[in-house]
């Protein structure tokens, strides 16, 4: 990573006092959210603004559908498989930045990943073809692993007792973003239009908005941030290792935990649901109920608006119900919400008047986000010592959700949408089952309590800031 340079990386050897409460580790035990204080908060905004500019690019293409379908000749089958490559390239770019984390840390992780997308969301000018759209979308869909940073960071700064809610915050603001995209960007290309410009190039001029967004909170991040409480992430400092092989094992001990491999498939349910209704509900809205584009997008960006409260409540029931219960608390709050979240997808699909389906999606959005919320208020808990890894399994897996739901009901004339939203519903009854299976053996699981297992024992289940002792759980 050519970022690193040394004046970048240099820690003073007599750091300042912290602005907010700490513990042991230096990390802050409460979150201020209308502070700006280096360096826990200063990097909880820039994580967020910038995981923001990324939804926002990822989901300008959307709401402009009805126009640009028409401008490139784009069939019913085009615009599905754009859909699906926008999730399949945010797969393999998550994927990897769980390790990038691990080594070089989420601030240069992030920065150099939004910078390497940006030209690609203001390449939208130069699209004439189906095919060049679909392999924009593609493309794009890259600068979403920086969710993984963003949660990965969080649980770098935030102490455990505080971790969900700093999570849920985080990335409930950052997924703001789509909604503000849905609502934005069909008033920038009426506003290009309204100034004699033709249909064909006002919708492509419109992208220079989030590509500049999403380039200017990259620097920010780089710039005015760190990765750590005491500094800046320096592979040298942590490990005497060759840096390949430490790759190797912290990959690896992250792959062999069972619990992120099911984190990962309920995740794909909640949070690749919710791509999925933002890739489909201002078409949805615009075709059945004959709506004008800027009506269709305002209703559409109500759903992902709700990201504002919905994903940091759902953060701040998991620390709650685990300061409650312990980690039983956690995973029966998940389950609860999550299940809800499943019947309100069947019931959405099957309601035929408009404000009713308004009303339903709107109460669909609060639980289908709050359980993204509630996820990450587990996933600091299942590796400390490849977290990276971790939150890169279950980030991936929220896309790759996305990716099936959208090949298997929304590609094609198999499924009328209505029918499709009805079924992505039942598939998330039956994939949040899986939680009932995690068991952690210090602090029990949904039906079991804790064994004599010791967490002292084994690493992989250290935990993140203090113990039950100290009101942790």
């Amino acid at each position: 990573m050519f970022f690193n340079s040394p004046s970048m990386e240099h820690t003073p050897k007599d750091p300042p006092t912290p602005s907010l409460p700490v513990d042991s580790d230096g990390k802050a035990t409460v979150l201020r959210p209308f502070s700006a204080a280096p360096p826990h908060m200063r990097a909880f905004h820039l994580a967020w603004l910038s995981l923001f500019s990324c939804f926002f690019s990822t989901f300008s293409i959307p709401p402009l559908l009805p126009i640009i379908r028409d401008d490139l000749n784009l069939t019913d089958t085009d615009i599905a498989n754009a859909g699906i490559a926008s999730f399949v390239g945010s797969i393999f770019s998550r994927l990897a930045m769980g390790p990038a984390c691990d080594l070089v840390g989420p601030r240069v992780a992030s920065a150099t990943l939004s910078l390497l997308t940006a030209p690609i969301v203001i390449s939208a000018s130069i699209v004439s073809s189906p095919r060049s759209f679909i392999l924009l979308r593609f493309l794009i869909g890259f600068s979403l692993a920086n969710f993984v940073a963003s949660q990965f960071w969080m649980s770098s700064m935030f102490s455990g007792s505080i971790v969900g809610l700093a999570n849920g915050v985080a990335a409930g603001w950052a997924n703001v973003g789509s909604g503000v995209a849905q609502l934005v960007m069909p008033l920038i290309y009426s506003l290009i239009t309204n100034l004699d410009v033709p249909s064909s190039t006002a919708w492509r001029m419109a992208f220079t908005l989030p590509a500049l967004l999403q380039a200017s909170t990259a620097l920010l991040v780089l710039f005015y941030s760190q990765d750590k409480p005491e500094g800046n992430f320096t592979t040298a400092k942590t490990s005497k290792k060759n840096p390949n092989d430490r790759a190797l094992e912290v990959i690896l001990n992250g792959l062999k935990n069972y619990r992120g491999w099911i984190l990962c498939l309920t995740y794909g349910y909640c949070f690749g649901v919710e791509l999925t209704t933002e890739n489909i509900i201002a078409e949805y809205f615009y075709d059945r109920f004959d709506l004008k584009i800027q009506v269709a997008g305002a209703v559409a960006a109500s759903f992902g608006l709700a990201n504002c409260f919905s994903r940091p409540a759902g953060g701040m029931i998991s620390d709650e119900m685990g300061q409650r219960f312990g980690m039983r608390g956690r995973l029966w709050a998940l389950w609860t919400v999550q299940t809800t979240a499943g019947l309100l997808c069947v019931l959405m699909g099957r309601v035929k008047s408009l404000w009713g389906s308004i009303v339903v999606m709107c109460g669909f959005s609060l639980f289908v986000q709050a359980a993204s919320g509630l996820t990450f208020g587990v996933v600091p808990f299942v590796s400390k010592r490849s977290l990276g890894v971790i939150s890169g399994m279950t980030g991936s897996g929220g896309t790759i959700g996305a990716v099936m739901t959208q090949l298997l009901l929304f590609s094609g004339s198999r499924f009328s949408t209505q029918r499709g939203i009805s079924l992505m519903g039942l598939m998330m009854l039956v994939f949040t089952l899986p939680i009932t299976f995690i068991y952690f053996p210090q602090w029990g699981g949904m039906f079991c309590g804790p064994s004599s297992f010791s967490a002292s024992e084994n690493g992989c289940y250290c935990i993140l800031g203090h113990g039950p002792s100290n009101g942790f759980l």
